[in-house]
């Protein structure tokens, strides 16, 4: 008896769940002037796109937010920060966990991609490298940017982190916890902190 009304508890509260995910996460992609076609949402993202920033997001995009929508072990939400002159452009049939993708460049995302849970896509180092700038006015405005672009059919296992000026070619894949610190080519697996190749597909 417990154990059937835990599980007709836990049936509804997902059905009210993912009415109210898809509603909010529509309101937060609208209130952000994010272009956007079809979508389906467990839990409701973080999105901020700066004015001057732009977000485009293609068909079929799946964002999971919350251990129900992944149950990997990662509880954060996804974040989509877009800065002034950046844009984050996600195509069609692409599969999102719990990733934070900040855009202080250009992230351009193709067809068909799956990102893991807990993923993070930096296209900045954030801080100057230079210990006396950092400690200045002029941190931020020294930090270096650079795009970065994820090819079509790439799988990124769950925990990595992308940094700024990669690119990924298509069909690679990155293994779990992997850092990527520079450019893939197509058809690859590589994985390690840093990441290294392993062999090819």
């Amino acid at each position: 008896m417990v154990v059937f009304l835990y599980r007709a508890i836990r049936k509804l509260k997902r059905i009210t769940s993912k009415f109210f995910s898809q509603l909010g996460c529509f309101y937060v992609l609208k209130a952000n002037g994010v272009e956007f076609s079809s979508f389906k949402s467990t839990g409701i993202p973080y999105v901020n796109v700066f004015s001057g920033g732009k977000m485009f997001i293609g068909k079929k995009l799946s964002i999971h937010n919350t251990i129900d929508g992944n149950p990997i072990g990662t509880y954060q939400k996804c974040t989509f920060v877009v800065y002034p002159n950046s844009s984050i452009e996600i195509g069609n049939n692409v599969g999102i966990s719990q990733t934070a993708l900040i855009a202080m460049a250009n992230i351009k995302i193709l067809n068909n991609v799956k990102i893991g849970g807990g993923t993070c896509i930096y296209t900045s180092d954030f801080h100057s490298l230079n210990a006396e700038i950092r400690r200045s006015k002029e941190d931020l405005q020294q930090r270096k940017t650079a795009p970065v672009t994820i090819g079509n059919d790439v799988f990124i296992g769950a925990h990595c982190i992308i940094l700024k000026g990669v690119s990924i070619g298509d069909n690679s894949i990155i293994g779990a916890g992997s850092v990527v610190t520079k450019s893939i080519p197509s058809g690859e697996i590589w994985a390690g902190n840093p990441a290294h190749f392993i062999k090819k597909i």
